[in-house]
This record gives structure tokens, C-alpha cells and sequence, in this order.
């Protein structure tokens, strides 16, 4: 059993410890922000925050998570209150939206971190298909 604190709520899960937080937090714990996308740390898709930190979440085995503060795309804030979903939505980030959920949490890791605008920028390195580029851009230099 794996004890894990997602979003501010505690999970006991019974999975095999090298079992990808990712496939936990989607197959298991029923949230489906966090996204699949390449499973090799390349895409950013399955980006969440553990202690503050950004993760890959593909490759993070859930036992390496237990005892950590998990954070995911749900828990960011209730009400889409937190200034990186703010921007996305002032500046229409997402077309299909798929990775989006993982590139606001790269941004957020980043501003709790402290850095700003052009630094949050030159850190991530997401892939969008949908090719949002200049949106995010915009989005994420205001901050």
C-alpha cells in the first residue's frame, strides 16, 4: 500500500511501487488532467508538481511520490484563480488543449520557483501539436 497526498487529499493505493504516477493518477485516482503524451520526459504533457517541483509524471514511480505533496492540474486552484490559468484563458491558449494542462503546470512550477516572463518561457519545452506557440508566449511573458 502506497500513501500518496494528491491535490490535499490522502490516497492509499495498491499498485506495484515502479508503476508510473501518471497511470495512478489517471487509472486509480480518476484525475484525467495530467495527460499521456510521449513517456519519455519529451512532450511536457504529463507535467505535475510534487513539492513544488515540476515532474514528468510518465516516468515518476508512485513510490518515489509516496509522502510528497502531489500536485496536479485539479488542485491547482478551485476556481481557475491562479494566475497562469488566467493567462491561458485571457490570451486563448488552447485549440484542442491537450497539452495544456501539463504546460500550465510547468509555468506554475516555474512562478512558484520565482522566475518570470521571459525566464518561466525559456524553461519550458512542451509540445503542442496544435502549434500555440504565440499564445503561450504571450500568455506566459505577462507573468
Amino acid at each position: 500500500m502506497i500513501s500518496l497526498n494528491v491535490n490535499g487529499t490522502l490516497y492509499n493505493v495498491n499498485v506495484d511501487a515502479a508503476t508510473p504516477l501518471l497511470w495512478v493518477l489517471r487509472d486509480i485516482l480518476g484525475l484525467t488532467g495530467t495527460k499521456y503524451g510521449c513517456g519519455i520526459e519529451v512532450c511536457g504533457a504529463c507535467t505535475v508538481l510534487i513539492d513544488g517541483q515540476r515532474e514528468h509524471s510518465c516516468v515518476f514511480d508512485v513510490s518515489s511520490a509516496a509522502g510528497k505533496k502531489i500536485t496536479t492540474i485539479e488542485g491547482l486552484s478551485p476556481d481557475r484563480s491562479h494566475p497562469a490559468q488566467k493567462a491561458w484563458i485571457d490570451h486563448q491558449v488552447p485549440q484542442c488543449g491537450y497539452c495544456q494542462p501539463g504546460m500550465i503546470m510547468a509555468c506554475a512550477g516555474a512562478m512558484q520557483a520565482g522566475h518570470h516572463g521571459t525566464e518561466i518561457l525559456s524553461e519550458m519545452k512542451h509540445i503542442c501539436i496544435c502549434g500555440t506557440y504565440q499564445r503561450i508566449k504571450d500568455a506566459v511573458v505577462g507573468l
